[in-house]
């Protein structure tokens, strides 16, 4: 019988931070009562990161899995091809709420929820640095990429049909992996709803901005052309019954 959630957890070096983390994650999971897995997708940590994860998740339905290489996107991608949920949600180890997966219980005809640190009625309190660097990447994905999404980074559940549908088609990997699953089903016309969060980190970020930003431009013009052209041929290719001249 498949789990109501199936909660996708991309770590990298994280085998420190775990054994303070993952207890309350699972926690507010118990707490929700309902049915869920914990997919921990450790890759290319050095620091026995997926070995402290079964340790630490032992007795609770937590799996670890691991890839090779340090690629947060590959190992959500990794994490959600093996997910089967009936939501498949992506948390981070230090940003998780079991509160969001409640108002997700409380959608009906709803495909993506989006936990938007954008929302009006949202409470972000990171510090203003990350606060603007959320603005300006909403901004470039607006005019980018046309999306009226105010948010793809963060807290989010799936149901899994969409997860199956265009999952696989996904071609962006380290930051933006979710990003372009959430333009993907938006420009599918998937039904999207976003939800006001309360954004509290368990930490300082461990990412640097400076290292992020020019590899996030180039990836979100990467994905405008890759999405481009996938239009093109939608466009342009013969439908299956006709003969082509």
């Amino acid at each position: 019988m498949h789990p109501t959630f199936s909660i996708v957890v991309p770590v990298f070096n994280e085998a420190s931070f775990i054994p303070r983390a993952l207890p309350v994650l699972v926690s507010e999971m118990e707490g929700l009562g309902e049915s869920y897995r914990i997919l921990i997708v450790e890759n290319g940590s050095s620091d026995g990161t997926a070995k402290t994860a079964r340790e630490v998740g032992a007795g609770f339905p937590v799996t670890v899995l691991s890839l090779e290489a340090p690629d947060y996107g590959a190992a959500m991608r990794h994490g959600f091809l093996e997910a089967d949920g009936e939501w498949v949600v992506n948390f981070d180890i230090d940003y998780f709420s079991a509160q969001f997966l409640g108002q997700v219980l409380e959608m009906e005809g709803v495909d993506l929820v989006i936990g938007s640190k954008r929302d009006p009625d949202s409470q972000d309190r990171r510090p203003l640095v990350r606060r603007t660097a959320t603005l300006v990447f909403n901004l470039l994905l607006s005019t980018v990429l046309d999306s009226k999404v105010t948010d793809t980074h963060g807290m989010k559940a799936f149901r899994r049909v969409l997860v199956e549908d265009i999952a696989p088609s996904v071609v962006s990997r380290q930051d933006l992996f979710d990003t372009e699953l959430v333009v993907r089903a938006e420009r599918a016309g998937y039904r999207i709803q976003e939800v006001p969060v309360v954004v509290e980190e368990m930490r300082s970020a461990r990412s640097s901005l400076v290292k992020r930003v020019p590899r996030t431009l180039r990836g979100l013009w990467r994905m405008r052309r890759t999405l481009a052209d996938g239009a093109l041929r939608a466009t342009t290719a013969p439908a299956p019954d006709s003969d082509p001249e």
